[in-house]
């Protein structure tokens, strides 16, 4: 029995498959703020995650001042509360993701969309996924304006994930 080649379908196949491959992420930036969108923004990485790709999972402190009349002891407990929050952040986002995926988790303190920014460059991701809403009240009105300040500086693909409730 001969095995008969088509040229044509052998370059379909090809280009299928290559463009497939090409098309995939391998380096993910998965910022987050502990949100309940977790699971949609993890289940949306993975569906563009290459298999030999990363995730890179990545929460905010934000960094408070003491102004003139403000306990700069109060400061300081908020923001050791925000940094304790964002190393959970991470733990709770890590644990949602598959044991056969690469993971990177990072804690940092500043401006969440500089810093996000900063780190998407630093680390050369492909891509940033970022909810366009995450927690309720006045921390949904900072992080819409998060997601809106990333999407527009950083020089990178950004899939945003519009959230409604």
């Amino acid at each position: 029995m001969k095995l008969k080649i088509n040229l044509f379908n052998l370059i379909i196949y090809f280009n299928l498959n290559y463009c497939c491959v090409e098309d995939m992420y391998k380096k993910i930036l998965l910022p987050t703020d502990g949100s309940e969108y977790a699971e949609k923004e993890i289940d949306r990485a993975l569906n563009v995650l290459a298999d030999d790709g990363e995730i890179i999972i990545v929460s905010v402190a934000k960094k408070l001042r003491a102004a003139q009349f403000q306990s700069k002891k109060y400061i300081r407990e908020l923001n050791e509360t925000s940094l304790k929050e964002s190393e959970k952040n991470v733990e709770e986002m890590d644990k949602k993701i598959p044991d056969n995926i690469k993971t990177t988790t990072k804690v940092a303190v500043g401006f969440p969309a500089e810093v996000i920014n900063d780190i998407a460059e630093e680390e050369d991701v492909d891509l940033v996924v970022i909810s366009s809403s995450g927690k309720s009240g006045i921390h949904k009105f900072f992080l819409g304006s998060v997601a809106e300040k990333v999407v527009s500086t950083v020089e990178k693909d950004v899939l945003l994930i519009h959230n409604t409730d």
